[in-house]
């Protein structure tokens, strides 16, 4: 009896296993042609459900990508969960896509972290009509209120004045830099959408300003990259409780200087983008289908403040530590500001065409640290014929900047931190059609006249009056980035700023 029912059960198991091993392969089956028809680029098979996550290390995307690109050529497809992505490497590849053929890659897709929080409002991850309004209306305002104009560099002065008293009274002490510097480019921000600045030491402000530490380190994240991938992982309970609350304190504090700015508006007299803004609703407000909407103008704050913050105090922080490890180009970039500003005179803008060894680092800086080795993915807004290849509308695209960053055709180390790269024979600087820090086309970061003015001003400044001195010896210094996935994030360190 007991081995009658032992048989049964074992046939049972056996027929149990048979029957999903038939199912897998139907599913297989499926799946095959399913992808089959995309007739996308070529790439690495995929595996249902999980795509090619597993051929694809999460703490370095940018080399798997360049490994994957080695056999399958600059563009491929790849299969992050069951969506596919088509991935392109190289100068060439990104300059046809991005500025060639713009309006066909000009879409962004919705699947990341952030692009949950915008809902599709904004500048960073609007689509269609609306991102060409919000972007256009931002660009025409920012433009109007001086952005890449001597009006601007007199407020980033300003802070970089503010900025040199908050050093000096660290008075030589180790101190972590990250929030001062993040202070900086977000004041200079907060002056042009509310037309003023907070005190360093306002603790409502430090908590605005460490948010954007907060989120961006979330991005950075292993989870995050895993959400963008799969999205239903979102509603997974608790899985975005941190960055939910740091958005939702953000929203409270722009919300607060909104209701100020609608309390004392002026419709002839705008001080602001705020203020520029609110008299666009009013002319708009019988347009039942206007996208100058209080949510927009919400996520249009935080998208300006996000472009034009994180990035630039990571990058200038970046920079002080490459700085402090190779001594011998901190001395040259001191020796140059010498000879062409003194020791008395501020920096301005106007010095950076007699300094080309400092521009020159700075270019580096930002080419050897990669911020940003795979920007948020973007999608076609056509059905796209590309190199040979059938890309439907509203496919996503992922472009790898550290493979034009780093070609080693034209910039011979480029793991080496090296300002030759962007230097002639001649010592004068050398421009480089591959230094696409900021991305390319009308997809590039907003913000990047602006960061670049701010690096250029914050680091001539600190090194025209301090020394930097770090905690270890130069050589023990390490560069490597705490985090490498979608951002290439400076690790924690200190430093003593020197008065000279």
């Amino acid at each position: 009896m007991f081995s009658s029912a032992f048989v049964q059960s074992k046939s049972m198991a056996l027929f149990v296993f048979l029957g999903i091993c038939l199912s897998c392969l139907i599913f297989f089956s499926l799946w095959n042609q399913h992808y089959d028809k995309k007739k996308l680029p070529p790439g690495p098979s995929p595996l249902p459900i999980f795509g090619n996550i597993f051929q694809v290390d999460i703490k370095n995307i940018s080399k798997s990508l360049a490994t994957l690109a080695k056999e399958y050529g600059p563009v491929f497809t790849l299969y992050l969960g069951m969506k596919p992505m088509v991935v392109l490497c190289g100068y060439e590849t990104l300059k046809e896509a991005l500025i060639d053929r713009g309006d066909e890659f000009s879409g962004k897709v919705e699947s990341s972290l952030l692009s949950q929080a915008s809902q599709g409002l904004g500048i960073v991850f609007s689509n269609g009509d609306r991102w060409k309004q919000m972007r256009r209306f931002s660009l025409t305002v920012l433009r109007s209120m001086g952005m890449g104009k001597k009006t601007i560099e007199d407020r980033i002065q300003e802070e970089v004045f503010y900025l040199l008293e908050a050093l000096r009274k660290t008075n030589g002490s180790p101190c972590d830099p990250s929030l001062l510097l993040t202070c900086v480019p977000c004041n200079v921000i907060s002056a042009i959408i509310f037309q003023h600045r907070f005190d360093y030491n306002d603790e409502v402000f430090q908590d605005f300003v460490k948010d954007f530490n907060r989120v961006i380190k979330i991005l950075a994240t292993r989870w995050a990259q895993l959400c963008s991938a799969y999205p239903v992982l979102y509603h997974l309970p608790g899985s975005l409780s941190a960055y939910v609350k740091c958005m939702t304190q953000q929203k409270t504090f722009i919300l607060k200087e909104i209701k100020r700015h609608q309390e004392s508006l002026n419709l002839s007299n705008p001080q602001d983008f705020i203020d520029h803004y609110l008299i666009k609703m009013e002319k708009e407000k019988q347009n039942k289908n206007s996208e100058f909407t209080m949510d927009n103008l919400i996520v249009t704050i935080s998208d300006l403040f996000g472009a034009g913050t994180e990035t630039t105090s990571s990058t200038i922080k970046y920079g002080l530590l490459l700085l402090m490890k190779y001594p011998e180009v901190t001395a040259k970039i001191q020796e140059e500001i010498t000879r062409v500003i003194g020791r008395h005179r501020r920096p301005c803008m106007q010095d950076r065409n007699q300094m080309p060894y400092t521009d020159a680092v700075l270019h580096e800086i930002q080419r050897y640290i990669d911020f940003v080795p795979i920007p948020v993915p973007r999608k076609t807004t056509q059905d796209v014929e590309f190199r040979g290849y059938h890309i439907p509308k509203n496919t996503g695209v992922m472009t790898c900047l550290t493979s034009v960053l780093k070609d080693e055709k034209e910039f011979p180390h480029p793991e080496k931190f090296d300002p030759n790269h962007f230097l002639d024979k001649r010592g004068n600087f050398k421009k480089s059609d591959y230094f696409m820090a900021f991305s390319a086309g009308r997809r590039a970061c907003i913000g990047e006249n602006l960061a670049r003015m701010e690096m250029f001003l914050v680091l001539t400044n600190i090194l025209q009056h301090f020394t930097l001195k770090p905690l270890v010896d130069p050589e023990d210094i390490d560069t490597t980035p705490l985090q490498s996935g979608l951002l290439s994030l400076p690790p924690h360190y200190e430093l003593c700023f020197i008065p000279v």
